[in-house]
């Protein structure tokens, strides 16, 4: 991988003049509160004012904890604040069976989540088209707990928006367990409907069916008329009122497969790589090569692959579950077709993976495609290693350009570890395994808290942020309450710059390593309490 160029202050007015960096810090703690003692509270990250000596970052936690008492923080912050796991390595996330719930446009879906959950959380109004993403909320019933996801409506030859709309409904329906397939009852089932069936029916996932908006015992004879639909007993229900919403929920917990459950409460202890790649890279020729045998098609025809194959490959002395995709193609390509649905059930295997391998083609020069395979694995939040295939194909002037253009094309994923590999050969393919190590390690890494808030006051220190409209905004804490990926979320006095947040995470790598995993830093902009 090309070193990364060294970077200086996130702006050119980072570093502002020393006296006038004296005059904001020093206006700065004069405007703090005084303590319950009645003596002036003394700013811990202000380089003027060191304080008692730091023992491992604790002194000046406990000291920035104190201060915050002072901002307007909601019960969120203060569920953050609570994560004080820092100094123990984080429990790994709860399996959850995962319940997506589907239909057409305006049959009550976000309805009948909120429902399920008990309260408002999903955006409801008697307007088609109101849910676009797909959403997933923990619920629970019956003292059992799994995940929800609410969908957009599914329409039959959509375009623009309500075609990609389309799209994450059915990324939902591959990766749910069980499927709550939402008809309106009051209008019987229509040709969407009936194209929606046939859609559930190719995943083969169990099915739900839901007659919606059965508001009164009349409304049941119109449920009754959708066992038409061939997926069984539809279960009257009202979204509005509730009405035989237990029934349904009993009925959905039943459908969950029992294979489903043993594998979320043991779980293989397997870890999941995803090979992904533009078509023709190469993924299908290095996952046979990987378990010696032609497990999959291989063709110089693009696109042989359509569905996500797993096996089970035994690489330097451990077994991973590696996970052949298909190719993703250019966008104009996915409009319809054996492609389009191929390129949805890659996006699903990635979100099952931990970690993914990105294939690029050294022979060919770098593509956008390439690019937006890379990006998508970072908007993801999975570990990410660079393998660049057909090595063995290049020569000296090839392989200089190769480094220019990986210089260049991907100098936002400088940290991706990479391994340069032939798939047709075998060559190196041993050295993906401490690729694949050092980007898990990364992907699983917390930082202590302590730890954390004495490099953010030196930082501060060193690099103050600029001074924007007569006020410079102050860092007043960081937390890290999750990993998988590492997600850091640090309050502040006022807004940080996209430029300063970048600098903040290059200068986390540059501390803390993350080799090989994405970091999501968030801001969250908390004013002092008015007295």
């Amino acid at each position: 991988m090309p070193q990364q160029p060294q970077d200086d202050a996130p702006e050119d007015d980072v570093v502002e003049d020393d006296a006038l960096q004296d005059d904001a810090l020093q206006d700065d703690v004069t405007q703090d509160a005084p303590t319950q003692d009645g003596s002036a509270e003394v700013d811990p990250q202000d380089p003027a004012e060191p304080g008692p000596e730091v023992v491992d970052g604790v002194e000046r936690t406990t000291a920035l904890r104190a201060g915050l008492e002072d901002y307007d923080l909601s019960e969120e912050d203060y569920a953050l604040l609570g994560v004080e796991a820092g100094d123990a390595p984080a429990e790994p996330p709860e399996l959850l069976p995962v319940v997506a719930v589907v239909g057409r446009p305006n049959v009550g879906k976000s309805s009948l989540v909120n429902r399920i959950l008990g309260r408002r959380e999903a955006v409801v109004q008697d307007v088609p088209g109101i849910t676009r993403d797909r959403v997933s909320y923990p619920a629970e019933w019956t003292g059992r707990r799994f995940m929800l996801v609410d969908t957009g409506g599914w329409e039959k030859d959509a375009t623009g928006l309500d075609a990609r709309v389309a799209a994450q409904a059915e990324v939902a329906i591959e990766l749910a367990d069980v499927v709550v397939f939402v008809v309106d009852a009051t209008v019987g089932a229509t040709g969407t409907d009936e194209a929606v069936v046939r859609l559930l029916r190719r995943s083969g996932k169990p099915v739900v069916l839901a007659a919606n908006k059965v508001d009164d015992q009349r409304g049941e004879a119109d449920a009754a008329l959708l066992w038409s639909l061939g997926l069984g007993e539809p279960y009257p229900v009202s979204s509005v009122h509730g009405r035989g919403s237990g029934d349904l929920l009993d009925a959905i917990l039943d459908a969950v497969p029992e294979e489903v459950l043993a594998a979320r409460q043991r779980p293989s202890g397997l870890r999941r790589v995803a090979l992904l790649g533009r078509p023709n890279v190469g993924k299908s020729s290095m996952l046979n090569k990987l378990t010696g045998s032609d497990r999959v098609v291989v063709d110089a025809t693009a696109g042989t692959t359509r569905d996500p194959v797993d096996e089970v490959v035994d690489l330097g002395g451990r077994e991973w579950q590696f996970v052949d995709t298909a190719g993703i193609r250019r966008r104009v390509h996915q409009s319809s077709g054996a492609d389009f649905y191929a390129s949805l059930r890659t996006q699903a295997a990635l979100e099952k993976a931990e970690v993914a391998v990105v294939l690029v083609d050294g022979s060919e020069t770098l593509t956008e495609q390439d690019t937006r395979i890379i990006s998508m694995v970072v908007e993801a939040g999975r570990a990410l290693v660079l393998a660049v295939n057909k090595w063995d194909l290049l020569d000296e002037e090839r392989r200089h350009y190769l480094e220019r253009e990986l210089e260049r094309d991907l100098v936002q994923v400088q940290w991706a570890p990479r391994a340069n590999v032939s798939a047709r050969t075998g060559r190196h393919l041993d050295r993906l395994v401490p690729a694949i190590d050092v980007a898990l390690d990364s992907w699983d890494t917390r930082v202590p808290t302590g730890r954390l808030n004495s490099f953010l006051g030196q930082v501060v220190a060193e690099h103050p942020h600029p001074v924007r409209g007569g006020k410079q905004p102050r860092i007043l804490f960081g937390t890290q309450p999750s990993t998988q990926p590492p997600r850091f979320v640090i309050f502040a006095s006022g807004f940080l710059e996209a430029g300063y947040r970048r600098f903040l995470e290059r200068r986390l790598r540059e501390e803390f390593g993350f080799e090989g995993s994405p970091i999501e830093l968030s801001v969250r902009v908390r004013e002092r309490r008015r007295r």
